[in-house]
């Protein structure tokens, strides 16, 4: 009797563990609930990247990502235009880039969408949580048939440093959506407006253009 109890137990365990451990699909963006009475005029305006993640990433490219968004007169459209510099770059140029989004939904404005010309698919960037006034946390990601989805995530404030415990608050919202937070980087924001002029030709010979590498928005796999 003892022994039928136990091989009973196991076999329900076996089927619990069965069904919290089935496989996600990794081709499909997870699913986002939509903040509640999302502003987005608050949302707009010039943030600090203090932490980034992507999927694609194993360590951080990047330093100094700065955004700054505007959006249409109508509310159709957000824009982002940021600048970054590489981590490995050693004259430290600015670059910039831009995206935008359209907004699918009037009614979920916390959701965008930007389809890319040189991509078959949807970029989707969702507000995962702001207080407009000094942090903000955005879940990017791509999806596209037969393969991996493309994630990607910005810790954000209107300052260059933000509180630890705020950190820690935004962090801890990141793993349900499927992010490693042992590849979420902080990002360097000091030393970010100097261009080196002074490099030695030897070093500058072997430097990378950044015009043949990938901006932090963009994906590939």
């Amino acid at each position: 009797m003892l022994s039928s109890r136990v091989f009973l137990l196991l076999l329900l365990l076996s089927c619990s563990c069965a069904r919290r451990k089935r496989p996600e699909d990794k081709t499909k963006c997870p699913r986002v609930k939509a903040i509640r009475n999302f502003d987005l005029e608050q949302m707009m305006g010039r943030w600090y990247v203090i932490q980034y993640y992507a999927s694609s990433e194993e360590a951080l490219a990047y330093r100094c990502m700065r955004a700054e968004f505007t959006m249409s007169p109508f509310l159709a459209d957000v824009t982002m235009n940021f600048t970054y510099s590489f981590t490995d770059d050693p004259i430290n140029e600015l670059l910039v880039g831009n995206i935008t989004w359209t907004i699918p939904n009037p009614a979920v404005p916390s959701h965008w969408t930007h389809s890319e010309d040189t991509y078959e698919g949807i970029y989707n960037t969702f507000v995962l949580d702001s207080d407009y006034t000094s942090w903000a946390l955005l879940l990017h990601c791509a999806e596209k048939s037969k393969v991996p989805r493309y994630l990607s995530s910005f810790i954000m404030s209107r300052e260059p440093v933000l509180g630890v415990n705020v950190i820690s608050y935004l962090r801890d919202k990141l793993p349900r959506y499927d992010i490693d937070l042992s590849y979420m980087f902080e990002m360097a924001q000091n030393d970010c407006n100097a261009t080196l002029t002074d490099v030695p030709p030897s070093i500058l010979v072997n430097r990378r253009q950044p015009s043949l590498r990938r901006h932090p928005m963009k994906h590939h796999h």
